[in-house]
């Protein structure tokens, strides 16, 4: 692995971090990056481990060759492991395109029983949970859905509604789904590969979580992820996810775009998009020309860069256009989207491309990098936009941990004991206690050294001590 992939664990502060390291793994048309990162004091990510590899089993984002991709993911796996060999690395979060790939919108809603009290968390993922019933055309499995908006009775647009009561509850759906198939493929080549999938996420939303910050959630804005093997698109408006897509087209097809159309190689033609190109031919130098040297004696050509310019804008043109065409869907091809359009992805880099972007959306564009996130002392490598995607996999990550713990204290809130029984159980545990340290003290002396009283024995007597009077009421109201 080459120097610039190993990266040095970030170290801010002294203080123990228990956060879990989450890896995230990018399977794409060029490329899978695997990368493992834990969250800070700060709420930045600090980033422990980094491999990539060459993808050669993958077209348009979709696994075609399994056994290829294996060795492929196993490869990013060793460089993530010589980058930091102290890593242990088992469930990963998984990055899914393809042209596959499709959404919907649905409409749900349940009648609640208990219509005085606060609408719980475990009313939504109900809610929620109704929508995998959803009828999808056979073959597909849905992915993932996504509440937009939610409404109490006569109450609309709530984005949160825990909390409110009602007699009514519903919400506004994004459903995504994907071919079977396609969803197994990629499943099966991470379990071959040694590693367990802990969920697949669609790969703008992995995105749009590394580039995308609040205010470009409150002001709307349509995250543009340039792919190797395709470019995938997500909207979002007040706040809300409104809209997803997987453009069949990427950087790979500017890359053959450019083999067929100049006659040359394709590595030669990737080297000449990366070095040379770029997406307006206006902009290109009409007297400057490369020279490709000859294959197995023959003389060298000569290839213009404002002809190499001319094939690029054509095929980013069109990518355009589909971008258009999905915002135009839904009802955002004006002046709504007041964040503009945030390019990433490794086809992003390419020269003149934003003002190719406005011109043909008639919005405001920019790069969106993946390091507003991450803490201080990560390789420079990894603010590029081709790693969007596997830095969102890893906040997609925290984002399930953080809110499995949020419902857990939510939870554990609600258990109410009363102050009787809690002050009789303390005094039954300490008795307990006491007792045990008489018997420990008129034990004969022993070699080994007898086990500390520690809080988590502690804590695990005072349950038990519960749990026996407990018991001991149910027995005596029989």
């Amino acid at each position: 692995m080459s120097s610039e992939q190993t990266p040095t664990p970030t170290s801010e502060s002294t203080v123990v971090n228990n956060n879990p390291v989450i890896v995230g793994l990018d399977i794409g048309t060029t490329k899978i990056a695997a990368i493992a990162g834990r969250k800070n004091e700060y709420g930045k990510l600090e980033i422990l481990g980094f491999g990539r590899a060459n993808s050669n089993g993958v077209q348009h984002g979709m696994v075609l060759n399994i056994d290829q991709t294996i060795k492929a993911i196993q490869k990013a796996l060793e460089n993530c492991y010589a980058s930091n060999p102290t890593l242990i690395l088992d469930e990963v979060y998984v990055g899914i395109a393809g042209h596959h790939i499709k959404s919907l919108q649905t409409r749900g809603d349940i009648v609640r029983q208990h219509t005085d009290d606060e609408i719980r968390q475990e009313e939504i993922d109900r809610l929620i949970e109704d929508q995998y019933r959803t009828y999808i055309p056979a073959g597909d499995q849905i992915i993932d859905v996504i509440p937009q908006e939610f409404t109490v009775d006569n109450f609309q647009n709530i984005p949160n509604p825990i909390g409110y009561s009602g007699v009514k509850v519903g919400a506004n759906f994004h459903i995504i789904t994907g071919d079977k198939n396609a969803i197994r493929n990629i499943k099966r080549s991470v379990d071959k590969a040694g590693l367990r999938t802990q969920d697949l996420v669609l790969q703008p939303l992995a995105s749009a979580a590394a580039v995308m910050c609040d205010q470009d959630l409150e002001a709307g804005v349509a995250i543009v992820d340039i792919g190797g093997g395709t470019t995938d698109l997500a909207v979002f408006y007040e706040g809300i996810l409104k809209h997803t897509a997987v453009i069949p087209f990427g950087g790979e097809n500017i890359t053959t775009d450019i083999k067929n159309g100049l006659g040359v190689l394709k590595t030669q033609a990737e080297q000449m998009k990366v070095q040379f190109g770029s997406a307006l031919s206006d902009e290109a130098k009409a007297n400057a020309f490369i020279t490709i040297p000859g294959l197995r004696g023959m003389q060298a050509k000569e290839i213009s860069v404002k002809n190499l310019a001319g094939i690029i804008q054509a095929r980013m043109s069109e990518i355009m256009d589909f971008v258009s065409f999905h915002l135009k869907q839904v009802g955002l091809d004006t002046r709504l989207l007041n964040g503009g359009i945030i390019l990433t992805g490794g086809g992003s880099q390419l020269k003149h491309l934003i003002q190719l972007t406005e011109y043909v959306t008639g919005l405001n564009a920019r790069i969106g990098y993946p390091n507003e996130h991450l803490a201080g002392g990560h390789i420079e490598e990894l603010t590029k936009p081709m790693y969007s995607t596997c830095i969102g996999l890893i906040l997609k990550g925290y984002n399930d941990y953080e809110n499995k713990n949020k419902q857990f204290e939510e939870r554990f809130r609600k258990i109410e004991v009363p102050a009787a029984l809690q002050k009789a159980a303390v005094d039954e545990v300490l008795a307990t206690l006491e007792a045990e340290q008489t018997v420990i003290a008129e034990e004969p002396a022993m070699p080994q050294i007898k086990e500390r009283k520690t809080l988590k024995t502690f804590m695990d007597s005072f349950k038990n001590g519960l749990l026996e009077l407990f018991k001991e009421e149910g027995d005596a109201q029989l």
